[in-house]
């Protein structure tokens, strides 16, 4: 999957949990990290977002991974940096499922 789709697709998601929450959505862009920049954007929301990208990018993104909080150091990820979250997600969800066909 291309990383510019992803990208624009989590911003778009990001934008849309903003406007459903009632909160301002500033500017996001590649070095914008939502925990810090998106008010209200709390580890409640998280998960809900992390789906919604999943349904907008027609892939599943398991609810209990967190792609806004890098899982060792807590430190909020930057937009870029969720998107290779992402993007190696998936690409390890394809390899899963290679080797489901596979052995089959």
């Amino acid at each position: 999957m291309d990383a510019n789709i992803v990208k624009a697709k989590l911003i778009e998601v990001l934008q849309t949990v903003q406007a459903l929450s009632g909160e301002d959505c500033p500017a996001i862009d590649g070095g914008t990290k939502p925990a810090e920049a998106l008010p209200k954007f709390t580890s409640k929301v998280w998960p809900v977002a992390a789906g919604m990208l999943g349904i907008a990018l027609g892939k599943s993104i398991p609810c209990e991974t967190n792609i806004f909080v890098d899982e060792d150091s807590k430190v909020p990820l930057a937009i870029n940096q969720t998107v290779a979250l992402v993007l190696k997600i998936l690409e390890e969800q394809d390899a899963k499922e290679a080797e489901e066909v596979g052995a089959e």
